[in-house]
């Protein structure tokens, strides 16, 4: 990791909708009288004032332009910083240049997606030399998948306490969401389909939950693909949608740490149905919003989430904890989580080595207590 550089971060992409968020929730840390080190960048320095202006930071906040098809001002921007934070997606379309100055470079690399065949492309492609260069490339650091990775690792942490040992099978199931996806999210779905309808071999890569783990393959999931009932919850679930992103890198988390759940570690991710009332989530998919497009601030801040991990160990018996977020996942939380945890990596991680990385395994639980600490989310033990 660099120890020195002009700044501690960069948001690339802030005149999006959540890199905006990102900026304006990095203000209002500087308020408190972080000493954080920070610039806003993108394509055009007069939309950045514009930006800078709205969101009330100082006249003096650093502007940087940077076009992500110019590899020249991509790598004169990261030399600049310690870590940049890229809201600019669909990943698949608009990351691969950045992602090769920072591993070029040696400057850590923050990010929101869920696209699992460029995260296995970014692996494939540069994760050694990321270990050489010393460049952490940390993915999906958004409701995509924080909670469920952190989750589960609570989840864990706390059958080692309880029960002695950590438990070979672990349930994610989403209780409530409220609030919707992000335009960003919708785009890069579609950008993902798009891909496995030109590429056929991507289909076996979507389905494949060991598919961010090269050389590791671990044994047969639990079914999670049809409604069911669940005794454990005493309810009926359903698939969720973003179980396939969220396993893959539960999986990956696992697999960076050394196995410590073991190599038979199984995980499926549904939702608990409330009958006769959709989720916010399921509504918006028939109208998902334009990338750049969100929620006003109220909305963002009537949002929230509850996901229940329940731990079962080899002999049925369990531990039940629960994440928490107090603002819409898509936006609102998902803006604060990233943000935290760029803050994190550049400050309590000075010995993680350089790679492609999960937050989950990256962070661990010098993550959750930021984000219990700022970023409104709670982690309890519940059973």
């Amino acid at each position: 990791m660099k120890t020195t550089a002009e700044f501690d971060l960069i948001v690339y992409g802030a005149t999006g909708y959540t890199g905006r968020l990102v900026a304006q929730y990095l203000v209002r840390r500087q308020q408190t009288g972080d000493p954080l080190r920070w610039a806003m960048a993108g394509r055009s320095a007069a939309k950045l004032a514009q930006v800078r202006d709205s969101i009330g930071a100082p006249a003096g906040t650093p502007l940087v332009v940077a076009d992500s098809d110019d590899p020249a001002q991509l790598t004169a921007m990261v030399r600049r910083t310690r870590a940049v934070i890229t809201t600019v997606g669909p990943y698949q379309l608009y990351g691969d240049r950045l992602v090769e100055a920072c591993v070029a470079e040696g400057t850590d690399c923050l990010d929101l997606t869920g696209e699992p065949n460029w995260m296995a492309r970014v692996i494939a492609t540069h994760d050694e030399a990321a270990r050489r260069s010393g460049a952490r490339i940390v993915h999906s650091c958004g409701f995509d998948s924080i909670p469920f990775e952190l989750g589960v690792y609570f989840c864990q942490e706390t059958a080692k306490a309880r029960l002695g040992g950590p438990v070979p099978r672990v349930k994610g199931r989403v209780r409530a969401v409220h609030g919707g996806l992000s335009g960003g999210t919708a785009a890069s779905g579609i950008a993902t389909r798009a891909a496995v309808a030109k590429d056929p071999s991507l289909r076996d890569l979507m389905v494949n939950p060991f598919a961010l783990t090269p050389g590791f393959t671990g044994p047969d999931q639990p079914p999670a693909a049809a409604p069911m009932h669940d005794d454990d919850v005493g309810a009926e679930v359903r698939p969720f949608m973003m179980a396939a992103i969220n396993s893959k890198n539960i999986h990956r988390s696992n697999f960076l740490m050394g196995h410590p759940w073991g190599r038979d570690f199984k995980y499926d991710e549904m939702s608990i149905v409330t009958p006769g009332t959709p989720s916010d989530f399921e509504v918006m998919l028939v109208n998902p919003p334009k990338p750049g497009e969100g929620p006003t601030e109220a909305e963002r801040e009537a949002g929230s989430f509850d996901i229940l991990f329940i731990g079962i160990a080899a002999d049925g018996r369990q531990v039940r904890v629960s994440v928490q977020g107090d603002r819409d996942p898509g936006y609102g939380s998902t803006a604060k989580m990233l943000a935290e945890a760029a803050i994190c990596l550049v400050r309590d991680t000075p010995d993680l080595r350089g790679g492609v990385w999960t937050p989950g395994a990256a962070m661990q639980q010098r993550l959750i207590d930021r984000l219990q600490s700022h970023a409104g989310l709670t982690f309890t033990v519940e059973a």
